[in-house]
């Protein structure tokens, strides 16, 4: 079963066992505008929580992402090469960025569950 935990910065990270697949959130691909390219790290690729992991460009800026855990990026969505514009489509789904393993699931702790998040945002409007 997955839970999925979101960061201040409205990544969303889909937890399953040490395995995490990130994403951006609907509110932060609605902010950003039409996608037209994201700049996808290479598999393999150590993080640190809270380091750049990649980099979306939209028709209004170009906004980095960050590692809502440590790990490994074990998979990119190469997808979005192609397609970028699914990240504005599906954030949440079709559009996820990458996938890692996380190094230390403790870390989740720091996160946000749905309804924590749902609330965080209600205090930026």
């Amino acid at each position: 079963m997955s839970t999925t935990y979101f960061t201040k910065e409205h990544e969303w990270v889909r937890v399953e066992g040490d395995e995490g697949t990130v994403g951006i959130t609907d509110y932060a691909q609605k902010a950003l505008g039409d996608v037209v390219f994201v700049d996808l790290p290479d598999a393999g690729t150590e993080v640190e929580t809270g380091g750049e992991i990649a980099t979306i460009e939209s028709v209004k800026a170009a906004s980095e992402i960050y590692a809502p855990l440590g790990g490994s990026v074990s998979a990119v969505n190469d997808a979005l090469n192609d397609a970028p514009e699914k990240v504005n489509e599906d954030p949440e789904g079709e559009g996820w960025i990458l996938k890692m393993t996380l190094s230390d699931t403790a870390e989740l702790d720091s996160l946000m569950d749905a309804d924590a998040y749902r609330a965080y945002l209600d205090t930026l409007e």
